[in-house]
């Protein structure tokens, strides 16, 4: 066989599902820029507009959009980080639930998301699934990364997608099924990372801003107790270093949600990459053979061993 009769490799794809606009900027950009620029099709769903959401940056709050139209403005941010990663996007059409604060908290708002039966708020991802065909999907955890109610609908969304996507009987009329190989959450407060940068900024001499943090996941409670480990150890850490300028401008993209001076810019990207050079991930399901610890979502696929539509 001549290399012109060989056949193409497969094109991969990878698709990230996200609860609000700026999520997708603070877990996992600089891994989805890596894959953009070698090739990969990666997509971002975002399942809320983002309505419900404060402005958290103070200078942001100066600008009149941010009161009068709050969702209005999210999506031009999210339009401006999607231009710095590289990605394609797609909104999934809900309504952000807010965060509820209180004693006892109170109910969430009639129609948002995070109140919606679970098949209606997993079919616009099934169908998107079966148009764009990614092999790997990312998203939360079940504590949704922190327990926001559109995080953890999100997780939610994407479990059941990941399952019902490649099945024929389920989700009628949303295109034909697509079997994705690889489920993973995302890790992006990994305590393992933290205590890295933490003690490399200590050892250089330099204040950290990890401090905090470590001794909140560090003390026990009344009776000594430490508290749990993570309910997923990292399987895979994609190097993407070389990414995290990348990452950097998408967060200042969504001005009304990221600081500049604040947390995500505290240590600088070159210290980073020094220090920790990957984003952290947990393999969930996997629909190919692959070996652990993995550096590439794509291990197990990119020999077309991956399964297709059922």
């Amino acid at each position: 066989m001549s290399p012109t009769d060989a056949p193409a490799p497969q094109q991969l794809r990878l698709l990230a599902v996200h609860a609000h606009p700026d999520d997708e900027s603070s877990k996992g950009a600089a891994t989805m820029a890596s894959y953009v620029a070698a090739g990969v099709e990666v997509m971002v769903a975002t399942c809320t507009g983002g309505e419900r959401g404060d402005v958290l940056n103070p200078a942001a709050a100066q600008d009149p959009a941010a009161g009068r139209d709050l969702a209005g403005l999210r999506r031009r941010e999210m339009a401006a980080a999607v231009q710095a990663l590289g990605v394609s996007h797609r909104w999934l059409g809900f309504m952000d639930s807010g965060l509820p604060e209180g004693d006892p908290l109170p109910d969430l708002p009639a129609g948002c998301f995070a109140v919606q039966p679970l098949e209606r708020a997993a079919a616009p991802l099934v169908r998107l699934i079966r148009e764009f065909r990614p092999q790997v999907i990312l998203s939360y955890d079940e504590n949704g990364g922190y327990p926001h109610p559109d995080h953890i609908m999100a997780h939610r969304v994407t479990v059941e997608a990941f399952g019902a996507a490649g099945d024929a009987a389920r989700y009628p009329g949303t295109g034909e099924p697509w079997n994705v190989a690889k489920l993973y959450y995302d890790r992006a407060f990994n305590p393992d990372r933290f205590r890295a940068l933490h003690f490399a900024l200590e050892e250089a001499g330099l204040q950290s801003p990890y401090a905090e943090r470590l001794a909140q996941w560090l003390e026990g409670d009344a009776e000594g107790h430490k508290p749990a480990a993570p309910t997923h150890a990292t399987t895979t850490q994609i190097e993407c270093g070389d990414f995290f300028a990348h990452r950097e401008q998408a967060l200042l993209a969504h001005r009304t949600q990221v600081d500049p001076e604040g947390f995500f810019f505290a240590v600088s990207a070159d210290f980073q990459r020094r220090v920790w050079p990957w984003e952290d991930y947990s393999l969930i399901h996997s629909r190919v053979q692959t070996t652990l610890p993995e550096t590439d979502f794509f291990a197990g696929i990119r020999d077309g061993s991956a399964a297709a539509s059922a």
